[in-house]
C-alpha cells in the first residue's frame, strides 16, 4: 500500500465514524422521526429487554473505537498487528463496514423498518464475529490489545444481545399469537440459548471483555425485571434464569481469565 492509499484509508475511517456519531447524535438530540430510540424500543414491549441505564455502554463502546481512530493514525512499532499491511487494510476496511451498518440500522430502527432492522443488525453481528475471529487469532502488543482488540470485543459483546433483543422485537412486531401466549417460556429459551453462545464465544475467542459486556447486558435485563418501573418481579421464572445465568457467564469469565494468565505465565 502507498503512503497516499495509506493516508486514504485513514481518513476514511475518521469520516465514518464522525459520521456514525453524527447518526447517532441526531437520533438522541433531534430526534429521528420524532422518536428517541428508547422510545422506540418501547413500541415493541418484551420480557428480553433490558433497562434503559444498560444502553449507556454506547458511550464506552464510541469512546473505545475512537480509540482505535486515533491509534490507527499513530506509526505502528514493529510487532504491532497494524504494521501488517493485509491486517490493517482488513481492520480498516472492516471498520467502515461496520460504522456504515451502524448508522444505517439507526435510521431502519427509527423509522420502524423493523424488518429491515434485523436484516441490517444481522449483518453488522456477521461483520463483528469475522473481526474478532480474525483478532483472537494474531498475537499483538497491549496497546493492540487497549486500542483495537477490546473495543471491538466490548462492540461485539453488546451487538450479541442487541441482535437477539431486535429479533425479539420483530417477533412482537409480528404479533404471533403462539409467541404472545407463552412470553415468559420463550423468553427463558431465548436467555438460555443467548448463555450458550455467550459462554462458547467467550471460551473459543478467550475474550473476557466480550464476555463482561454481555454480563451487563445480562444484569440489565435483571434491572428491569426487578424494577418498580419495570416488569415489577412480575415474572420470577425468568428473573431465576437470569441470575443463573449471570452466575455462569461471571464463572466462565473468570474461568477464562485464570487461563489468560496461565498462558502468560507459561510465555513468560
Amino acid at each position: 500500500m502507498s503512503k497516499n492509499e495509506s493516508i486514504g484509508a485513514k481518513l476514511l475511517v475518521t469520516i465514518i465514524y464522525i459520521l456514525m456519531i453524527a447518526t447517532n447524535a441526531a437520533a438522541v438530540l433531534l430526534p429521528l422521526n420524532g422518536m428517541t430510540t428508547q422510545e422506540v424500543s418501547d413500541t415493541y414491549p418484551n420480557l428480553f429487554a433490558p433497562a434503559g441505564l444498560t444502553f449507556a455502554i454506547w458511550s464506552v463502546i464510541y469512546l473505545l473505537l475512537a480509540g482505535f481512530v486515533v491509534y490507527q493514525w499513530l506509526k505502528p512499532k514493529a510487532q504491532s498487528i497494524l504494521a501488517d499491511q493485509k491486517i490493517s487494510k482488513k481492520l480498516r476496511g472492516i471498520f467502515v463496514v461496520s460504522s456504515v451498518l451502524n448508522g444505517v440500522w439507526l435510521v431502519a430502527w427509527q423509522y420502524l423498518q423493523i424488518d429491515l432492522s434485523v436484516a441490517i443488525m444481522l449483518a453488522l453481528l456477521i461483520v463483528l464475529i469475522y473481526i474478532n475471529r480474525l483478532l483472537a487469532n494474531t498475537n499483538m502488543i497491549k496497546k493492540d490489545y487497549v486500542f483495537v482488540r477490546l473495543p471491538f470485543s466490548i462492540y461485539f459483546g453488546w451487538i450479541t444481545i442487541a441482535t437477539i433483543a431486535n429479533i425479539t422485537a420483530f417477533l412482537v412486531d409480528k404479533d404471533i399469537a403462539f409467541l404472545q401466549d407463552n412470553q415468559v417460556v420463550w423468553t427463558i429459551v431465548i436467555l438460555i440459548i443467548g448463555l450458550l453462545i455467550i459462554s462458547a464465544t467467550i471460551i473459543s475467542n478467550r475474550d473476557v471483555a466480550y464476555g463482561l459486556a454481555t454480563v451487563w447486558a445480562y444484569y440489565g435485563i435483571l434491572i428491569k425485571h426487578q424494577a418498580a418501573d419495570g416488569w415489577n418481579g412480575s415474572y420470577p421464572a425468568i428473573i431465576t434464569t437470569v441470575i443463573i445465568s449471570l452466575v455462569i457467564l461471571i464463572i466462565v469469565c473468570i474461568y477464562e481469565l485464570i487461563l489468560l494468565f496461565k498462558r502468560k505465565k507459561n510465555v513468560i
